[in-house]
């Protein structure tokens, strides 16, 4: 009863240059692990380690190296019988520095514990019977392209947009969102931005004054991580409401993450499972934003659509309010074939689809 593992490279190539203020992105490599029990090649569970380049800790040139070496380990161990088994394999892999392996390898496990159908738990989302609220995500670019995507998701029904700002002139977006409010005021269209560290710290309070005519949900992260008196400050002053999403990147310790939110006090976080450490990580930053009256929501970060399922069927299996950040499976021209599906501004888990994983 012992484990064999897998992994392949994926190029995923987007359909659309997809701006951030941190560039524009026109492909992305992610890895798929393949984990099954020596007795049976049949039954296997798959995983994704995706780190997103110049973010991710685990961002290192020799990836594919530290991947292979940590399947190795894996096929040392026995096949776990139940969820504590599979905690305790992972904490002997030491994967706190590869936030994106572990994530692969938890969900990958969990997965073949499940039966190995890619359904890691068994609730009315994966049953088809409900969905899960999310937003439109609108990519950086000219004002002509992001308004043509903002009419396309307001046709498809979203009550939610999130906007990627601080790459083109800032007067320019906020003509964007001034067009926006004129025709969907707050109680018809939930608004929120994501600065993603774009803002300096001279230009940042003038810039946060102005976003407050739109009515906004929140903004995410509008100065670079790192400067947690600085970011705890705009938080205490701001009428715009503030979410940590890179901030949170390498800080894994229980007693940092609970220092973190504690002398920053943001409005909201927002998780990225890939990017924390997994979905033991991603449930211990919930713990600790509930304890400080901190609000949250998950995100994808632009994973294939196998790591956007895991993550889909965590959310699903979480107590969320509001729409979460799970809409990125339509990004790409070579995505893995999936049962996920948006219908309005809700994601599905269909019953009529079925997976179309490639071989390996």
């Amino acid at each position: 009863m012992a484990l064999k593992t897998n992994f392949i490279k994926q190029t995923l190539k987007f359909k659309f240059e997809a701006g951030t203020s941190r560039g524009v992105l026109t492909e992305k490599d992610t890895w798929l692990i393949k984990i099954w029990d020596d007795s049976n090649s049949t039954v296997f569970g798959v995983g994704e380690a995706g780190p997103l380049k110049g973010l991710s800790v685990d961002d290192v040139p020799d990836f594919n190296r530290v991947l292979e070496e940590k399947l190795i380990k894996v096929e040392l161990h026995r096949t776990p019988k139940n969820v504590e088994e599979v905690n305790e394999l992972i904490n002997s892999l030491e994967l706190g520095k590869y936030p994106s392996i572990e994530f692969a390898i938890e969900t990958a496990l969990g997965d073949l514990l499940a039966g190995g159908n890619g359904k890691l738990v068994d609730n009315p989302f994966t049953q088809g019977k409900a969905g899960i609220p999310i937003n439109g995500l609108v990519w950086m670019g000219s004002k002509e392209f992001m308004l043509k995507q903002v009419e396309k998701k307001l046709a498809a029904g979203f009550n939610c947009l999130k906007l990627k700002i601080g790459a083109i002139d800032f007067d320019k977006e906020c003509e964007i969102l001034s067009h926006i409010r004129k025709e969907y005021p707050k109680d018809k269209l939930m608004l929120r931005v994501d600065a993603n560290g774009a803002f300096s710290l001279p230009e940042v309070m003038f810039k946060l004054k102005e976003l407050e005519k739109f009515d906004l949900h929140s903004i995410e992260q509008p100065i670079k991580a790192g400067q947690w008196q600085a970011m705890g400050d705009l938080c205490k002053v701001t009428n715009v409401p503030i979410a940590l999403d890179e901030e949170l990147i390498g800080v894994t310790g229980f007693g940092d993450k609970w220092t973190l939110l504690n002398e920053v006090a943001p409005q909201y976080i927002v998780l990225k499972p890939t990017l924390l450490g997994g979905i033991r990580a991603t449930k211990e930053w919930i713990e600790l934003a509930n304890k400080n009256n901190v609000g949250w929501w998950i995100t994808s970060a632009l994973e294939s659509n196998v790591g956007l399922s895991a993550i889909s069927q965590l959310t699903s299996s979480l107590e969320t309010a509001g729409p979460q950040g799970l809409g990125t499976g339509q990004l790409y021209v070579n995505n893995i074939g999936s049962p996920l599906e948006i219908v309005g501004d809700q994601l599905y888990y269909s019953q009529e689809m079925t997976w179309e994983l490639p071989v390996f």
